[in-house]
């Protein structure tokens, strides 16, 4: 994934990537979307790896966005809509260091605008701790081919349709005005 000019760079972790990457594909002023692995220990590491908890990696997606169509700031209220940040190391059913809540900034100004948002989240939105993890971006690998644009390869499958379409729809209907046209 490369960045073309004018473009930002923000990499979530929320539970199963493919949630937040059916999400993601279909915001408004997002340009790419890529699952990946990121923050663990093990250099290019293998989803069943991941899988195992053994590397400390998240599943993330890497979005590149236009900010002047979205806004980090936008970027990250979808993201605390559509997972649950007040869960430790789960999101669901599924369960592990891999599923964690975290935000991978990419620059310090990022940062500043994430500890913000972060701080508005766990004041206005939830009545538990928000414990997502904040930290700078290291050790991303991308996901293997077979995970990149999985509910769009494979929406009937059964994790698709019951976990990951639910989400898409709660996205669309919250922020109706973001939803890609086109």
């Amino acid at each position: 994934m490369s960045n073309p000019a004018n473009t930002e760079t923000i990499t979530l972790a929320g539970g199963c990537f493919w949630c937040l990457e059916a999400v993601y594909d279909r915001v408004e002023g997002v340009l790419d979307v890529e699952s990946g692995y990121s923050n663990g220990a093990v250099r290019q590491p293998s989803y069943e790896q991941v899988c195992a908890g053994q590397t400390g990696h998240a599943e993330v997606v890497k979005v590149v966005f236009d900010p002047s169509r979205i806004s980090l700031r936008e970027i990250l209220e979808i993201f605390f809509v559509i997972h649950d940040p007040t869960t430790l190391n789960r999101q669901g059913n599924d369960v592990g260091t891999q599923y964690r809540s975290g935000i991978y900034f990419h620059s310090a100004g990022q940062e500043t605008v994430v500890r913000g948002v972060v701080a508005h989240v766990a004041a206005e939105l939830y009545d538990r701790p928000i414990v997502t993890e904040i930290a700078q971006l290291h050790n991303y690998w991308p996901a293997e081919a077979y995970h990149q644009n999985y509910f769009e390869n494979h929406p009937d499958q059964g994790y698709c349709a019951f976990v990951v379409a639910p989400k898409v729809e709660k996205f669309r209907k919250t922020f109706a005005d973001k939803v890609r046209r086109g």
